[in-house]
């Protein structure tokens, strides 16, 4: 043991006697007598029989391979969605997810889940433990009810809010590693994907800081590789009951959980009655078949648990399923690649890989964060290293608005969802106009080497060109960035109202702090972003 080691293990050591601590593996002699309430038994069921299938049997029946998708661009659908499918599971829900907020639509969202087991659904609910960051959030509670089942994902030993960060001295490989992956899965039959997580942020467009994202709505055969993949993280080992945590346990605090829905029932009773309205109407537009679905054929991916554990060395030289697939899909592409990046670093490698194919004729437009919109200025920072050579491969490079606050009376929704400050958040690609990339994988070390990550990957033109056209509106809603004669970078764009385009020649709506952050930052190694 290195010297810096054991200095910190005897600082730490100390504070940790008498504190409260969980098992980190399923191993540990304390999960011994751990009984499942959530067993396989209770997945043995023909989801083509359930009536969120029945509702669309004719399409499904076409193909034992057909799925359907459909692009859900706005947060309040996000959320009207997930509830009005939770409403209609007869059989199972599994969410899976990275952030669990702890603010009023996840309580919204749980509430739906606890009515759902009621009924008897069963549930299951995955959360990584950095994402969730507290042992009290409302979501940890609800593993008392007798047909809800939660764990978290790599936790840390110690609950003690003061030595929450850190233990990530002690164990950096793994707890720097993290569970990205975001999942919503009803009957077996039906799931969401995309960048979304739990919380007010990616659902409402009042919240401060909104996150401007984009979800899938898929049914049919695809959803069962969705379900191995949550089965294959449910069961590894890094994922610890929520039963021992002992602030998950406190019957105290569920009553204040339950007397707080039935609060909001009481005292909200008119705004009740117009939410189920909705939700309502939501339920009538799908069983009355009035989604817009495209069809056609894809396949799930998700690496596996088990990357958090691996060495270093191991992660920087790891080549998963995902990175293959995308490798591949770039390789076959001969025309245009439309992407959505929220947090885009290619590395040298990627950069050489996309150099090449724009040289051979192969097209880019990419859209991602300008460093007034970004919430990370360190990935901003590395993004500007490959930005200059993209755009004289030819490639069409647009950064996205800080504000959309001066796009009142546009019409489109994923224009005036935007907030006061509205984040890029999506991860979505088209190749060729079709075949789509979309999920939880951002083009950056990160998600390339430490985070685990899943994306759905669907063929079907009639979809691809959907999701196109999402991109190229977010175009018109960035600013175009070229360089000058000097090769200087140069931002270009229009709001409502404007008479001519405004230019700017250094990164726009931001201060002279934010950039000299962004100067800061950059001392960061690109791998660790």
């Amino acid at each position: 043991m290195s010297l810096l080691k054991k200095v910190s293990l005897f600082i730490f050591t100390l504070p940790f006697l008498g504190c409260t601590t969980v098992p980190t593996t399923t191993n540990d002699e304390r999960l011994a007598n751990y009984t499942p309430k959530i067993t396989p038994t209770d997945f043995d069921f023909d989801p083509m029989k359930t009536p969120i299938a029945q509702c669309y049997a004719q399409e499904l029946g076409r193909d034992t391979k057909i799925s359907g998708a459909t692009l859900i661009e706005d947060g309040l659908s996000a959320f009207v969605i997930r509830a009005a499918f939770a409403r209609m599971a007869t059989k199972t829900i599994d969410l899976q997810t990275y952030i669990y907020s702890n603010d009023f639509s996840s309580k919204v969202l749980i509430g739906e889940l606890k009515r759902a087991a009621d009924r008897g659904v069963k549930i299951r609910i995955l959360l990584d433990d950095y994402g969730t960051k507290s042992d009290i959030v409302d979501v940890m509670l609800l593993n008392q009810h007798p047909n809800i089942e939660v764990k978290v994902f790599n936790p840390v030993a110690n609950r003690s809010r003061l030595l929450y960060y850190p233990q990530f001295l002690l164990d950096f490989n793994r707890l720097n590693s993290r569970m990205h992956n975001k999942l919503f899965i009803v009957d077996n039959v039906a799931y969401i994907t995309g960048g979304r997580n739990v919380g007010s942020n990616y659902f409402y467009p009042e919240t401060a800081s909104n996150f401007s994202d984009t979800d899938v709505l898929f049914i049919g055969d695809m959803t069962r590789y969705a379900t191995a993949s949550f089965d294959e993280y449910w069961d590894y080992h890094l994922s610890i009951p929520a039963a021992v945590f002992p602030k998950a346990k406190s019957k105290r605090a569920m009553r204040k959980l339950e007397q707080k829905f039935e609060e909001i029932e009481q005292t909200s009773a008119d705004a009740i009655r117009e939410y189920n309205k909705i939700i309502s109407l939501a339920q009538r537009e799908y069983k009355n078949k009035k989604f817009d679905f495209s069809w056609g054929h894809g396949k799930f991916l998700a690496d596996p648990p088990s990357k958090v554990e691996m060495s270093m060395a191991e992660k920087e030289q790891y080549r998963g399923d995902i990175v293959q697939a995308l490798q591949k899909l770039w390789d076959e592409t001969r025309d245009s690649v439309y992407m959505s990046a929220a947090y885009f670093v290619p590395g040298q490698g990627g950069l050489d890989h996309m150099l090449r194919e724009e040289n051979a004729g192969v097209h880019m437009t990419i859209v991602t964060n300008s460093l007034a919109s970004t919430n990370a200025p360190t990935v901003y920072a590395k993004w500007e290293k490959y930005r200059k050579q993209l755009i004289e491969s030819g490639a069409d490079v647009y950064e996205f608005m800080l504000s959309a606050e001066n796009l009142r009376g546009q019409q489109h929704d994923r224009e005036r969802k935007q907030s006061s400050f509205s984040v890029l958040h999506s991860k979505t690609i088209v190749f060729d106009d079709d075949i789509s990339w979309i999920g939880s994988f951002n083009l950056d070390p990160r998600s390339a080497y430490y985070n685990t990550e899943n994306v759905a990957i669907f063929e079907s033109r009639e979809f691809a060109d959907k999701l196109r056209e999402m991109i190229i509106r977010d175009t018109k809603t960035s600013w175009r960035v070229t360089l000058d004669a000097d090769g200087e970078p140069v931002w270009t764009g229009s709001r409502p109202g404007d008479k001519k385009p405004r230019v700017y020649h250094h990164s726009p709506n931001t201060s002279i702090f934010r950039r000299a952050l962004k100067i800061i930052t950059n001392l960061v190694p690109e791998k660790f972003v």
